[in-house]
């Protein structure tokens, strides 16, 4: 199965690793947020999900908005059939447009929680 991987925190990597490792799935691409400042001397530092990947020949998305048209477009020309999201910092903000029609989400409904998504589909 094509996967995308959306991530950023440190607790995505295990996740994003074992997609890697997984001979049914294959990852397409990957989207994390932008490198940013961090520490006393604010240098720039990539998310911990980019540095796991370094060495790699992974396609890398890093929009500054994940709701920007162009982002879309980016993660659509990846075709996949599902999104994997864990850690990601923007999980509110991802618009439908982005998981719509995956082969294992035909209607583009998101699945999980958030105050305004469709929760018919989340137990427990």
């Amino acid at each position: 199965m094509r996967i995308v991987f959306i991530g950023t925190g440190e607790i995505g990597v295990p996740t994003l690793q074992a997609l890697l490792r997984s001979s049914e799935h294959r990852v397409t691409g990957v989207v994390t947020q932008p490198d940013k400042p961090a520490g006393r001397t604010q240098q720039i530092e990539p998310p911990p999900i980019k540095r796991a990947l370094a060495g790699t020949k992974m396609s890398i998305l890093q929009p500054v908005r994940i709701k920007g048209r162009e982002a879309i477009e980016e993660v659509r020309t990846l075709r996949p059939e599902a999104i994997v999201v864990m850690a990601y910092g923007q999980i509110a903000c991802i618009p439908s447009a982005a998981l719509a029609r995956s082969r294992t989400n035909p209607g583009g409904h998101r699945r999980g929680r958030s105050r305004d998504w469709d929760h018919s589909d989340v137990h427990g």
